[in-house]
């Protein structure tokens, strides 16, 4: 063997021993990522304890139907992409909720429900790593909200649930310079990941229910029953729910202390150091609330 070809083989090997240690480095929690792991892995403990006890679980009904929310909207914006016509979006009390609709495409709406809702927890799963991100991510969400007022404008249970969660944002976005806000995001990302995965299991796999998303899309499909379905749509959305804990640990390797420093500076608590009487955060969430008492 040639010096050349030894070279160029030390050199690939050198290559890959980077690849794998950058790979390890970008994949291992710091201190602050592994205090956000913990919190999560509390999240899930809790979330599973409350789900079952009576009387107790009201604690985190209203965050049920958040995540409903967040199912039927995906529907709905499934729909528009697929040019259909949507005629309302309802929520009851009762965690159910429907998506009127016509037209679209079946094959990519009815799944849009579970994967969809699965994906927005993920992303809120992956900015709950960052109090900056967090920050941005509420944005978003105030555009979710204020979507989904316009297709539910005859939903009181919806306009209740959106005005509570909006004064929940706005609350924890004064806490702590936004820490508060970036473990209220996680705690959502994580809730809807679950109520995803465990209504998938009671109305496809478990069959609980007798109709359901897997149900009609296994008979305009015809090759699967609904639990192979669910199975699969159960896998796909545990895979969002773990990229979205990687792609928090590879994307936020901030300190908590360097999260701090930054999140004076972006977009900031109004009344602090570095921010005017009204800051951006405020003024959309006061332009959030006039649109929802314009509608």
């Amino acid at each position: 063997m040639s010096i050349a070809s030894i070279l160029r083989l030390e050199g690939r090997d050198n290559l890959n021993e980077l690849l794998i240690r950058d790979a390890k480095s970008s994949f291992t929690p710091n201190e602050t990522q592994r205090d956000t792991l913990i919190v999560a892995g509390v999240y899930i403990i809790a979330i599973a304890i409350l789900w079952h006890v009576p009387y107790v679980n009201y604690i985190i009904y209203p965050f049920k139907l958040l995540t409903v929310g967040f199912h039927e909207m995906s529907h709905a914006i499934a729909g528009v992409l697929t040019c259909a016509t949507i005629y309302s979006l309802e929520l009851d009390p009762d965690e159910g909720g429907a998506t009127r609709m016509s037209g679209g495409i079946p094959w990519i709406t009815l799944p849009a429900g579970y994967l969809g809702s699965s994906l927005i927890g993920a992303c809120l799963i992956a900015c709950g790593f960052d109090t900056n991100a967090s920050k941005v991510a509420t944005l978003v969400l105030a555009g979710f909200f204020l979507i989904t007022l316009w297709w539910a404008r005859r939903s009181v249970v919806t306009w209740l649930l959106i005005i509570g969660m909006t004064g929940l944002i706005v609350l924890f976005w004064f806490v702590a310079g936004g820490v508060a806000l970036r473990y209220f995001v996680l705690f959502i990302g994580v809730m809807s990941c679950l109520y995803v995965l465990w209504d998938v299991i009671d109305d496809t796999i478990a069959r609980k229910v007798n109709s359901s998303d897997a149900s009609a899309f296994a008979h305009i499909c015809g090759c699967c029953p609904s639990q192979v379905w669910g199975v699969i749509w159960l896998i796909i959305a545990f895979a969002f729910f773990i990229g979205g804990i990687l792609v928090g640990l590879v994307a936020f390797k901030e300190s908590a202390a360097q999260q701090k420093e930054d999140s004076k500076h972006f977009l900031p608590v109004p009344g602090s150091n570095d921010a005017l009487q009204y800051s951006m955060p405020s003024l959309l969430w006061i332009a959030l609330s006039a649109c929802v008492l314009m509608l």
